[in-house]
């Protein structure tokens, strides 16, 4: 089986369509009732709730969604080859998302998704 880099792995799923944040604002105040502003206003209150949580070191969790997580990365040495130099990069934490499983079974059960795949 050959070796398949992250980049051409997900080059394969060019064709998915992007949603943007307003595309989702407008589909849930269509699908609520609720006007666009008000429904901008709590997707912004929601994002900021989640980014200041996490830069205080806590971690979200929404049953049936996901977990925003904060990972943490060791200490490391990085090269640039180019000038043949090393720097070292102190220990830290990134941000990241990890789905729950009935996301996960809902995204593996789809058929528009397998529709995608096969394509």
């Amino acid at each position: 089986m050959p070796v398949v880099s992250r980049k051409s792995y997900y080059c394969q799923f060019i064709n998915y369509k992007k949603v943007t944040k307003a595309e989702v604002i407008s589909e849930i105040a269509d699908k609520t009732g609720i006007d666009k502003t008000d429904v901008q206003s709590t997707i912004e209150a929601f994002f900021k709730v989640v980014k200041d949580s996490m830069a205080n070191g806590n971690n979200i969790y929404v049953r049936g969604f996901g977990s925003f997580v904060n990972k943490k990365r060791a200490k490391k040495v990085a090269r640039n080859i180019s000038k043949n130099t090393s720097i070292i990069i102190d220990e830290h934490f990134i941000p990241s998302f990890k789905p729950s499983k009935t996301f996960i079974q809902k995204i593996k059960n789809s058929k528009k998704i397998k529709e995608l795949a096969h394509s």
